[in-house]
């Protein structure tokens, strides 16, 4: 299966791909550690799932796996570092549609090319997308959510995990459908986000 094609069956699942695999030997990989870079920061779906992946990885591969979150740009940052590293398949990052689709139109100047740079391994999840509003949201189902939107769309704060993460694209699409213009507060990853929503610091945000 082609990078494109796993892309477009993928839509907001997560990949894993490791940066320019080339001559490790499949007969002694891995002899060392291996860092799986995760470009959100901690506490998000993305991280949590690489948490669970690497460790039973480690327990598969008897080495373990460092986590790195590092995050910027909608999840760029990370994935340009993975694309920087040695191809010798010791560095993987955890990539999605918004890493991977989504930066590519978004980032004019991206410093990688999402086709040719990584080999993709294993899709390793499928999430829905959620529209969530904070606990003291004055509406009670998603009519009253989105007539509130309409009417207040110049005081409304909408979160979201940087520009061309999931989170933000899906939340676009979303604004569009309705016709609203909300103020974006971009957060470097979902678990950021989330703790604003549920502080109420704003009102709401979309993501798996």
């Amino acid at each position: 299966m082609s990078f494109r094609s796993l892309v477009a069956r993928s839509l907001g699942a997560l990949t894993i791909a490791a940066a320019f695999v080339g001559s490790a030997s499949a007969q002694d990989y891995p002899t060392r550690q291996i860092t799986m870079i995760v470009p959100f920061a901690a506490g998000g779906p993305t991280d949590v799932v690489t948490r669970i992946v690497a460790s039973h990885m480690a327990q598969t591969l008897g080495q373990a796996i460092v986590i790195e979150n590092v995050v910027g740009a909608g999840g760029t940052t990370g994935a340009t570092r993975a694309a920087r590293a040695q191809p010798d398949g010791y560095t993987l990052i955890t990539g999605h549609m918004g890493t991977h689709a989504a930066a590519v139109p978004l980032y004019p100047k991206l410093a990688y090319n999402p086709e040719k740079d990584f080999e993709p391994i294993a899709l390793l999840a499928g999430t829905p997308i959620l529209v969530l509003a904070r606990k003291d949201f004055p509406a009670n189902d998603l009519t009253g959510f989105v007539a509130y939107l309409k009417a207040n769309t110049d005081k409304i704060n909408m979160a979201h995990a940087g520009v061309g993460s999931v989170s933000h694209v899906s939340c676009e699409l979303f604004n569009s459908i309705v016709g609203i213009k909300p103020t974006g507060v971009p957060f470097n990853g979902t678990g950021p986000a989330m703790n604003a929503l549920v502080a109420q610091q704003v009102d709401y945000m979309c993501d798996h």
